[in-house]
């Protein structure tokens, strides 16, 4: 990890040098990267946010930055900062911090010396960072008694719901990404359905496309703020799948829906659009599925679904009156305009 022309402390092995050398030229625009950070954190991590309702976020900078500059100029006294490390983890288990919340922090930390390094943000630099930050957290969690196995960067793949299973903390990252291109994604996604689905198409022909997007934006929204209140989305998709089977909606319908949110999500995302990423919504889509099936009264195993590149492409070459439909898209036909409507709407 370290040159021989690097200087590195002994005790820790950290390359001491580079730290302090990144470090100097980030203490310039201090105030910025502060700010910068807590952006960074909201954006990746938007359930953090609530946390600091009550907080001056800008005092809380200050904080930020002190300890920061605390760090680095006590690395070549390690005694002194493993001390003073482990007193502060001691601290914060009495302010209700847990060994989940290290890894944001740290994600976050690298996130935004990357930005203002450019660069100067080398995989030395990046390598170097990283093991100081983990042995800031190793010191910490040894004075709040925690086990540093319950620590891991880039902790948001193995977030996990203890009741649903789903992958929360990916979820709401991923989809806090599309927000900002909200109205776009929902005119993208009727785009991919069409040329997906091409016989789906004539059935909006009364339909307000754009009245429909924000229809779909909603239930999204809905879904991706109750991914942690299982209980009442449970409850809501259930009664929404019932509801459904008096509008004639059967389980081959609903595929469509997913295969073109998944598709979508895939271009708006592009490069975080990782296969963590997917099969964390494809999972969401399954499991929202299965419990709209479960109020409909419909067997789960009746509904699967397709990959974004095995979306069912329907012949329209022949008349209107001659059209086969795939087999997804025989039942959407029968149903009429008003099962895919709803479909879409997702609650």
């Amino acid at each position: 990890m370290v040159s021989s022309t690097e200087s590195s402390s002994s005790d820790s092995a950290l390359n001491v040098e580079l730290l302090e050398q990144s470090f100097e030229k980030v203490k310039p625009h201090a105030s910025e990267f502060a700010s910068s950070f807590y952006e960074n954190l909201f954006t990746d991590y938007p359930a953090a946010k609530p946390l600091f309702a009550q907080t001056d976020v800008k005092e809380q900078s200050k904080k930020l930055l002190a300890s920061l500059v605390f760090v680095v100029e006590n690395l070549r006294k390690p005694g002194e900062l493993t001390g003073a490390l482990q007193g502060l983890g001691a601290r914060h288990v009495k302010y209700g911090a847990l060994p989940a919340h290290y890894p944001l922090v740290g994600n976050t930390l690298l996130k935004t010396f990357e930005q203002y390094l450019g660069d100067d943000w080398t995989p030395e630099t990046e390598q170097a960072w990283t093991d100081a930050y983990g042995l800031i957290t190793e010191v910490m969690l040894e004075g709040a008694d925690y086990s540093e196995d319950e620590i891991q960067l880039e902790p948001s793949i193995a977030e996990v719901d203890e009741t649903t299973g789903l992958k929360v903390g990916l979820l709401e990252q991923s989809f806090e990404k599309v927000k900002p291109h909200a109205d776009e994604f929902a005119s993208s996604f009727y785009e991919n359905l069409f040329a997906d689905y091409p016989a789906a198409k004539p059935l909006f022909a009364q339909t307000d496309v754009k009245e429909q997007s924000k229809k779909l934006l909603a239930s999204l929204v809905f879904v991706v703020e109750n991914l942690r209140k299982p209980g009442e989305l449970t409850g809501a998709l259930q009664g929404l799948g019932a509801r459904h089977v008096k509008y004639g909606a059967l389980p081959e319908h609903y595929p469509l829906v997913g295969n073109t949110l998944i598709k979508t999500f895939g271009q708006y995302l592009k490069s975080d659009w990782t296969p963590a990423v997917e099969a964390a919504w494809v999972d969401a889509y399954g499991l929202i599925t299965e419990v709209m099936l479960e109020g409909a009264d419909y067997s789960p195993e009746s509904v699967s679904l397709d990959s974004p590149g095995d979306a069912v492409a329907v012949d329209t070459s022949t008349e209107t009156d001659g059209i086969k439909p795939g087999p997804m898209l025989g039942g959407l036909i029968g149903g009429g305009a008003v099962i895919l409507v709803i479909l879409l709407l997702l609650l």
